[in-house]
């Protein structure tokens, strides 16, 4: 007999992580909600992690691939296997508090219709520290997580933005189908921004959840500002304005970012990083036929109204230039019920 499908199927993306991944897959066996199953990708680790989920309390599976496939790729095939209703995506450097899972499970009760949710991020080396509260965008293309570095205590209640970050992320698994998933071809950084804004195409909302909370130690794989995070950082963010901003957007906002892209040119020799930011340029541009191609699709299949995207954006410079977290009252057509009190009206202990 086929054992029921779980609600939730948490997907662990894993490539040399041998030294968090262990961490991160006891604070999965600590959850309170149980009803949930756990995928785990072998994604190419130079050396093989010795990846054990016998002792884990849940069905627990190891795939593994012979080569790094990359963020993207490695959660859509995750997701291919994936028998929950909902999608939990987990880096394997993000370590989830007991309550995860249940706060995410209350809230789908709490907010009927809602198919996107994101995590509270808490900086793991200092947890009265955001290490970012929902993805937010600007026009300018440009992409940023929201209050990274601020007291945890701002974040008191849940919001509605952009979008989640997919290092602790929900969605549910049929519109992660649906919307084709994330573009493989990033390969990794930008792809949950691109994901998101494609999902706001389609007329889907992101709830973020403030008691819903990991810790995460952030690029403990790939380096922060390391040259291949500067690389896919550059090329995919220009992918991204590419193939998702609508019209009038992607006309008046094209310059801005065709400036930006002459300025990081000229900025090159003085940061120390004109070859690789070239590169990425150079690559970007390279795949234009492609990435046009590729918005015709994405935008003949939008299903959100113009004025209902764009608002979803962030508008204000200010915010932009402190990484300000941009987070709206959430509109109560899909609320099916008072929210409770979320727990975390304190910082992190």
């Amino acid at each position: 007999m086929v054992a029921r499908a779980p609600l939730i199927s948490v997907l662990v993306v894993a490539y040399d992580s041998g030294a968090h991944l262990p961490r991160c897959l006891t604070a999965l066996d600590g959850q309170t909600f149980r009803d949930f199953d756990v995928l785990v990708l072998d994604n190419g680790s130079p050396d093989g992690d010795d990846i054990d989920l016998s002792a884990l309390g849940v069905p627990a599976e190891l795939v593994r691939s012979p080569e790094n496939i990359g963020f993207a790729a490695g959660n859509n095939l995750l997701a291919r296997r994936a028998r929950g209703t909902w999608l939990a995506l987990l880096n394997p450097d993000a370590f989830a508090d007991p309550g995860w899972l249940q706060a995410f499970a209350d809230a789908v009760v709490r907010y009927d219709g809602i198919s996107v949710f994101g995590s509270t991020q808490l900086l793991d080396s200092d947890p009265t520290l955001l290490d970012g509260a929902g993805d937010h965008y600007s026009p300018l293309g440009l992409a940023w997580r929201g209050d990274r570095l601020k007291p945890a205590s701002l974040v008191t209640e849940d919001a509605e933005v952009m979008g989640p970050c997919a290092a602790a992320a929900f969605y549910r698994r049929d519109v992660f189908e649906e919307v084709g998933g994330f573009a493989e071809t990033y390969f990794c950084y930008y792809e949950d921004v691109e994901l998101g804004l494609r999902l706001r195409l389609a007329g889907e909302r992101c709830i973020q959840l403030a008691g819903a909370r990991v810790r995460h130690v952030a690029s403990a794989i790939a380096g922060q500002n390391s040259e291949f995070s500067r690389y896919h950082v550059t090329r995919n963010r220009i992918w991204t304005f590419l193939r998702t901003m609508p019209a009038p957007v992607f006309h008046l906002f094209l310059p801005l970012l065709l400036a930006q892209l002459a300025l990081i040119v000229l900025l090159g020799p003085v940061r120390g990083d004109s070859a690789v930011r070239v590169r990425a340029i150079k690559d970007a541009l390279g795949a234009f036929p492609a990435i046009m191609k590729q918005r015709a699709t994405i935008q003949a299949s939008r299903k959100a109204g113009i004025c209902t995207f764009l608002s979803a954006l962030s508008w204000n410079p200010a915010k932009l230039f402190a990484k300000e977290g941009d987070r709206r009252p959430i509109r109560h057509e899909n609320q099916a019920g008072p929210v409770p009190p979320t727990g975390v009206e304190h910082a992190a202990d």
